[in-house]
């Protein structure tokens, strides 16, 4: 059996492979153009946030991104500085934002504190029977490396993640999966700031 390919069928292809092309460089042009204005002041000009108060978004995935920029503009997810960021953003512009920051290298950084890192990575990989706390690695992977919706831990400031699990903890933040709640609850202070550890060095 022979298939027949027409030219017109082969010429709109390449045209709506050029268009998509296109659009994706207009994306990641004004991608660009909205974290050279202002999210480079907090998260680094390539993402790499030196401060516990602000996540490291390079290699973030760009699902997660958007949709946490959704939330801050909701409302959904507090924080002051962020609603007013995100307020005039476009849905399109956070999906640009995100596959933007996702491209950006990563840096892992060695544990300031090894023995506390050794620690987080039997929570992290085990859990902890004991007292009913799951493995971590059971839905951000064993790598930390997370999916499109969970957030990519690994490489993420160690203070930055400690207070997102406090958060969680206090119900403080709440626009993200209720499993947290249920996880965190039961971690002790030490825990968790034993797995933030960890997971920043990998």
């Amino acid at each position: 059996m022979t298939f027949c390919i027409s030219r017109t069928a082969i010429t709109v292809g390449a045209l709506l492979l050029g268009v998509s092309s296109a659009w994706a460089q207009a994306d990641e042009a004004r991608a660009k153009k909205i974290a050279g204005g202002s999210c480079f002041l907090c998260h680094g000009a390539k993402g790499e946030s030196t401060s516990e108060i602000f996540p490291r978004l390079a290699g973030q995935h760009a699902e997660y991104i958007a949709k946490q920029l959704q939330a801050f503009k909701s409302g959904e997810r507090k924080s002051s500085t962020m609603a007013d960021m995100v307020a005039k953003l476009t849905p399109d512009e956070m999906q640009a934002m995100g596959r933007y920051y996702e491209k950006m290298p990563t840096q892992s950084t060695a544990p300031k504190e090894p023995q506390l890192a050794a620690m987080g990575q039997y929570i992290y990989q085990n859990g902890n029977k004991f007292s009913g706390v799951p493995a971590c690695a059971s839905c951000h992977g064993p790598e930390a490396q997370g999916t499109a919706t969970l957030p990519r831990l690994a490489s993420q400031i160690p203070g930055y993640i400690h207070t997102q699990l406090k958060s969680f903890n206090k119900r403080d933040r709440t626009n993200d999966n209720a499993v947290m709640h249920a996880v965190v609850e039961k971690m002790t202070e030490l825990e968790m700031v034993a797995v933030a550890e960890y997971v920043s060095g990998k």
